[in-house]
């Protein structure tokens, strides 16, 4: 969990969906600096990385060996500084990077298909993408998360895969301390309130949604996909890095990300043309 610099209440609580919309915007477009000066080497060096565990995309082949990744269209939402995203357009893919945040995507690195776009609502034409995919966007910031799993839906082809990852369900039952000491359980697993902060001004600047393991698999079926593929990374051996509660001493025992691959039915027609795939005017 990451939040304002000197918020003037924290806490867990519900909050508006209109709130929650702009404070994801706002924070993601004020903090887009600070946030890829801190974690930008981590991402790019790697090239495509599921989560702070270090499990990278050319090892889990989620969206399929990195052969089999030319020619194909890809989406990405929630797509920070598209790093992910500069991984697969090296790999042959044309891929599209979206997300909220105007500043993120402008400071980050420079694929050939950038825009700035609400998860709920994609700008897009149906069965425009082979797949879509996010690593940690859009999904924990975001108060209707089966809304953005039926946006996914619509844009995929037949046949296409959905793939994202999020904090662990388990994660919110422990404090957000990557050390020993974060190893006591503080809250309920099944407390939904979502983890919130409020600027000096009271403003929600800040919000984070807790979803259990049911809930996740549930609004993925509920968005009609069929649940493909589950992952829990362990800690990768060789990382030391420390990210908000994620770290190599209670990334040892914890899991700390998950991982859902799920297929929307049916078989394409035939290829999607390259002009769907453009954004609405």
């Amino acid at each position: 969990m990451t939040g304002t610099d000197s918020p003037s209440e924290v806490g867990y609580f519900f909050v508006s969906d209109r709130d929650a919309s702009r404070a994801a915007r706002t924070w993601w477009d004020t903090h887009a600096d600070e946030y890829l000066h801190e974690h930008g080497d981590f991402l790019t060096d790697h090239g495509f990385v599921w989560g702070p565990e270090g499990l990278t995309e050319s090892q889990a082949q989620l969206l399929g060996p990195p052969q089999s990744l030319a020619g194909q269209r890809i989406l990405e939402i929630g797509a920070g500084g598209a790093q992910c995203s500069a991984w697969l357009v090296a790999q042959g893919a044309q891929v599209c990077a979206t997300d909220v945040a105007v500043h993120m995507l402008a400071s980050g690195q420079p694929v050939p298909s950038r825009v700035c776009a609400d998860a709920l609502a994609l700008p897009f034409h149906d069965e425009s993408f082979d797949q879509v995919f996010t690593s940690f966007g859009a999904l924990p910031f975001v108060f209707d998360a089966r809304g953005v799993h039926r946006e996914v839906h619509r844009v995929l082809r037949p046949g296409g895969h959905w793939t994202f990852s999020v904090t662990h369900p388990a994660r919110w039952m422990f404090p957000d301390d990557p050390t020993e000491h974060g190893m006591t359980i503080t809250r309920s697993y099944f407390a939904r309130e979502p983890y919130v902060e409020r600027d000096a001004q009271g403003q929600v600047a800040y919000v984070e949604f807790h979803r259990t393991l049911a809930d996740h698999i549930n609004d993925v079926i509920a968005a009609g996909f069929h649940l493909d593929t589950v992952v829990e990374p362990q800690w990768q051996a060789h990382n030391n890095q420390v990210w908000g509660g994620w770290g190599p001493v209670r990334g040892a025992l914890l899991p700390g990300t998950l991982i859902i691959r799920a297929k929307r039915p049916g078989r394409p027609a035939s290829p999607p043309d390259a002009s769907t795939t453009d954004a609405r005017s």
